[in-house]
């Protein structure tokens, strides 16, 4: 055995504990093959967000060979799930699962410790989902014409609910106020629940929701769709027409779901998980499951939907600005 003050000696053990180095510090955060895979979801049970992590995640289990755990980290408009997996390890054993709220919440939480967008790794998008512009039919508007004509008639006097500050109906009625130029009152509320009971009850008459919120009610008459919030109609209310078609201005406002990863989770590692989320996303029952909920199933890479994500952050960015938005 050579000295330890031997210099040939002490650079060959520099060279082999710097080429193990990587492989000990892989050791603390791979995660391994038996532990099980988080989707966190940064909303209650029963959301959409909910329904994909719980559709998708036992399918993504079974072709990853690990068990899967749905995690509902609700609170302060998803930022504490959000940030759950933010500070998670990048060791693919965390995924968030979550809607462009997260590129709202950029906006209008700037104290955020954490950036959502920069933050985060895009994996792959997983579906649309489309939201109806709805009144009660109390209020007499047969048309987002009828209802445009009255806002600006009397600005200020027609209230509009939505399930808090920042959420997508929030903001998609803002980006109708602004399009058609109209003054409309905010009420937000704790929670779609609460709106919806007060919209059924005539006490606010009109706001945006999910479609497959909306579509018993408006089936039931209890509701009336002014229009939906598209490029084109959709198969489950096809006689509704998209808001531009209504003439109440060029409005898109679907809302995108997808899952993310811790950044720096490896370009391996999150490669794997978009392909097997495409084979899921294209099974019969998975599509089934996604459009009985009113959500178009819908696949990307990990850069297009991380161009999505970047472009929908500036989109909402400008409007929060524009319109004086926050979270407060």
């Amino acid at each position: 055995m050579q000295p330890i003050d031997d210099p040939a000696a002490a650079r060959r053990a520099f060279v082999f504990a710097a080429a193990l180095a990587p492989l000990a510090s892989w050791a603390q955060t791979a995660a391994s093959p038996g532990t099980p895979l988080r989707l966190i979801v940064p909303f209650t049970p029963g959301t959409g967000i909910d329904l994909i992590a719980r559709t998708v995640g036992p399918k993504l289990g079974e072709r990853l060979g690990r068990p899967v755990v749905v995690d509902n980290r609700a609170g302060a408009s998803g930022n504490i799930g959000t940030e759950a997996v933010v500070r998670a390890p990048a060791n693919g054993g965390t995924l968030l699962v979550s809607v462009n709220t997260l590129v709202m919440n950029r906006s209008l939480y700037p104290q955020l410790p954490f950036d959502p967008v920069k933050d985060l790794q895009p994996v792959a998008l997983t579906s649309w989902g489309q939201l109806l512009l709805v009144a009660n039919p109390s209020a007499g508007w047969r048309t987002a014409g009828d209802l445009l004509r009255d806002a600006k008639a009397q600005p200020g006097r027609i209230n509009y609910a939505s399930p808090g500050v920042g959420t997508p109906h929030h903001l998609s009625m803002e980006l109708f106020k602004s399009i058609n130029k109209v003054f409309l009152t905010h009420i937000p509320y704790r929670g779609t629940a609460p709106a919806l009971t007060d919209l059924l009850g005539g006490q606010v008459p009109l706001m945006f929701l999910p479609i497959h919120v909306a579509l018993p009610h408006v089936r039931s008459g209890k509701l009336l769709a002014l229009g939906i919030g598209s490029e084109k109609r959709h198969p489950l209310l096809p006689q509704v027409p998209t808001l531009a078609e209504a003439k109440a201005g060029d409005v898109h406002v679907a809302m995108w779901y997808g899952i993310f990863a811790p950044k720096g989770t490896p370009a391996d590692d999150v490669q794997r998980i978009n392909r097997e989320l495409q084979g899921i996303l294209g099974l019969p029952e998975v599509r089934t499951a996604f459009e009985t909920q009113g959500m178009d199933p819908a696949t990307s890479t990990p850069d297009e939907f991380r161009r999505l994500v970047e472009q929908d952050a500036d989109r909402w960015a400008a409007l929060i600005k524009a319109q004086g938005i926050t979270a407060e």
